[in-house]
């Protein structure tokens, strides 16, 4: 989801790493930056220095592409220096994706909080139309046509098989954890909302912040609901963790996402996002005043371009959050149309 570029944001390097090479970010922290075949076209995968080595957080797509470029790095750039381990913050393909053939080509050990794990191996093992009897009413419950149910369908269940899956066996960390890597220690920090309980590792002592997808310069991250929670108010769980961000983080940290540029102003860009998505809110509050509306009717209210699958499954997920965070806080009433849709009416 785009919003303003934020004002008071400092990006130490403007252009990231070409393909096929690598970045010094940070002192003992490299810069390598893998292609993704969608309108977001890239995910950054940040290499922490070790024992002769590199310990790499997150992985990539899970398709030859992103191999190409990780075989490539690695006869080049870091030629002579192997990864020893991988740490994986949550289980988008476009971050676990490639973990198990990393782990296996490599021998390395994987690193995940318990939940990333678990829905990685749910989605590893289960059949390819998981779910669909429970997704397709879902969707169409909240006013999807039957046409593009089918087609956020496929695209769901084409994006979530991009990986190449998790090993049999991992190491937890959770929340309050300390990570060793090399001759340094992060604080692990967890937080929900974009995904279960995705890992983000903080290093005060360099002011270093590597926070995966819970905190981007020029996005929001998509904060969504599915229909295996489908009540979940995914949204306040991650305007709580952008508190608890702000709260426990320097604001001086050198933040590394897991897209776009890393950045200087942590706390300048947490308050945009809570202020983004209070405003998110207050344009549904105005949409179903005058009438009730479903989810399905609400996307084009917040998203005003045109959408593909990809992207329609995204922004239908993220609406359903802000209605769920809206009613659990009274700001909206449910009412069911005789046609079984459910709609949405500003109290």
């Amino acid at each position: 989801m785009q919003t303003h570029p934020p004002s008071k944001l400092t990006f130490p390097l403007a252009v990231p790493p070409a393909p096929g090479s690598i970045t010094d970010i940070a002192p003992g922290i490299r810069w390598l930056r893998l292609p993704l075949p969608y309108r977001l076209d890239h995910v950054n995968i940040y290499l922490i220095e070790n024992a002769d080595g590199w310990t790499a957080l997150d992985s990539g797509l899970g398709n030859d592409t992103c191999k190409e470029a990780w075989l490539a790095a690695l006869a080049g750039p870091l030629k002579g220096q192997p990864l020893k381990s991988l740490v994986v913050s949550h289980f988008h393909p476009d971050h676990v994706g490639l973990a198990g053939w990393l782990c296996e080509r490599y021998g390395l050990e994987l690193t995940m909080p318990r939940p990333e794990y678990l829905h990685s191996l749910v989605l590893q093992c289960a059949p390819a139309d998981y779910g669909e009897d429970v997704f397709r009413p879902f969707y169409q419950r909240h006013g999807l046509s039957a046409e593009a149910t089918e087609i956020v369908l496929s695209r769901g269940h084409e994006y979530l098989k991009r990986t190449t899956g998790v090993p049999a066996s991992y190491h937890r960390i959770k929340h309050g954890d300390t990570v060793s890597i090399g001759d340094r220690s992060f604080q692990v920090q967890t937080g929900g909302g974009h995904a279960l309980e995705q890992a983000m590792l903080y290093r005060p002592e360099e002011r270093l912040f590597l926070a995966a997808d819970q905190v981007i310069a020029r996005i929001s991250p998509n904060v969504s609901v599915h229909p295996m929670e489908p009540d979940l108010d995914a949204l306040g769980i991650y305007l709580a963790s952008l508190r608890a961000i702000r709260d426990s983080v320097a604001p001086d940290v050198l933040v590394l996402p897991g897209h776009g540029l890393p950045f200087h102003g942590l706390h300048d860009r947490v308050e945009e996002l809570l202020t983004h998505h209070a405003l998110r809110c207050g344009e549904i509050a105005v949409g179903c005043r005058e009438a009730p509306l479903s989810v399905a009717e609400i996307v084009p209210v917040l998203f005003t371009r045109p959408l593909d699958a990809h992207q329609t499954g995204f922004a239908f997920g993220e609406v359903l959050a802000h209605v769920n965070h809206m009613l659990g806080r009274g700001e909206l009433r449910l009412e069911t149309d005789a046609g079984g849709v459910d709609r949405y009416r500003t109290v």
